[in-house]
């Protein structure tokens, strides 16, 4: 394991004595990580976890992906102010088979145990339900601060979203899980963890809390649910353009969450940008290391010179109309959205014919779904342009 292990993108280790003996003790740990695919897309923000249980397993340790196709019928309450509406089996299980495509672009899937929680949750009743509800008591589950705010709020709490960390917590009996990982806005989740697994005779997981990674609007985590997130199968030139978009002041945040570069260099970048370097220089390099490990050296190099053309060398237009849109939309719907086509069939028909730029990437499928952020670029035809504001 690297020498930072316990630090990069570390937030808290719970207990980290425990854990490091274990990792002393020669044994194979079981490491879990659960996702719920409530979005069809991974984004960085995942990877944070994601690719410290790829050190794990480099370590020669067992990592548990766990794709939440039944708790994701419930919805997470972390963080959320309001209850997540209620997702249908189809959308779950199309959205759950894209994670695990990609989820292999960072783990060895083969050395990788690929779980889903309806193994064990589509075959219980409602008395085995009510045996694992009892070992938690209503005070425990209101401590969380998502519950207390809510309450304070004046806002509802569904039945159903009480039960959710529970769920959760019996994921890692039922994976007997040495280690959970997980955003810090998980930690009551994992926690309740450690409490069921004493309670049914199992030793208590360790719990390793990662960052939060600040999205593209720089103020919210990164969410798919907020639009704020880069996809790591999105387009390689779109992905760079989200990429050069952030914010200056996140981009040592991106380098250190997000690549392999060496904290060394990364505290040599933010001393250079400190002392004058433009920080545009470091977002490019930052854009390209990101491209390339997900999309290889050859892609991210296209990415770059496709951005430099457009942004770099101003082959755009200066006079480019601005219009304000947020969300995710289906590509003929942005093109109707941005003014730029009257109907749905002369917008399929631009596509398909190779005539739309998103960011300098040519989108030719008409299903194609775009997540829109405040700098992007929508090219129509050869001249003209849409900027989203």
């Amino acid at each position: 394991m690297r020498k930072d292990f316990f630090v990069r993108g570390v937030a808290e280790i719970i207990e980290e004595k425990s854990l490091k003996d274990k990792l002393k003790s020669g044994k194979t740990l079981r490491i879990k990580m659960g996702v719920d695919p409530t979005r069809p897309d991974l984004h960085l923000g995942h990877t944070v976890a994601i690719r410290k249980l790829r050190e794990f397993q480099e370590a020669g340790h067992k990592v548990i992906f766990l794709i939440g196709d039944f708790t994701a019928k419930v919805g997470d309450p972390s963080g959320k102010n309001k209850t997540r509406p209620m997702l249908d089996d189809q959308d779950i299980l199309r959205n759950a088979q894209t994670y695990l495509d990609q989820v292999g672009k960072i783990l060895d899937i083969e050395k990788t145990e690929l779980r889903r929680n309806s193994e064990w949750y589509s075959k219980m009743d409602f008395n085995d339900i009510l045996q694992v509800a009892a070992k938690f008591t209503v005070a425990q589950i209101l401590e969380r601060d998502d519950f207390e705010k809510r309450l304070k709020g004046g806002s509802d709490i569904g039945m159903h979203e009480l039960l959710y960390p529970i769920m959760q917590a019996y994921d890692s009996v039922m994976l007997e899980a040495d280690v959970e990982m997980g955003g810090t806005d998980q930690k009551f989740n994992m926690l309740a963890g450690r409490s069921l697994q004493k309670k049914m005779g199992q030793a208590p997981q360790d719990v390793m809390t990662m960052k939060l990674l600040v999205g593209l609007d720089g103020k919210e985590k990164m969410s798919k649910s907020l639009d704020n997130y880069v996809s790591i199968t999105e387009e390689p030139s779109l992905q760079f353009g989200k990429i050069m978009s952030i914010p200056d002041n996140l981009i040592i945040e991106y380098f250190d969450l997000c690549t392999d570069i060496p904290k060394t260099t990364v505290a040599k970048y933010q001393s250079e940008m400190e002392n004058g370097a433009n920080p545009r220089d470091y977002k490019e390099k930052l854009a390209l290391e990101i491209v390339k490990m997900y999309h290889g050296s050859e892609s991210a190099k296209e990415a770059k010179e496709s951005f430099v053309r457009q942004f770099r060398e101003k082959e755009l237009p200066e006079d480019m109309p601005e219009v304000k849109l947020e969300g995710r939309y289906k590509l003929p719907l942005l093109l109707i959205s941005l003014g730029a086509v009257g109907s749905n069939s002369e917008a399929r028909r631009l596509i398909e014919q190779g005539g739309v730029r998103v960011d300098g990437a040519k989108l030719e499928d008409p299903n194609s779904i775009v997540s829109v952020y405040g700098g992007m670029v929508v090219q129509v035809g050869k001249r003209r342009f849409y900027k989203i504001k």
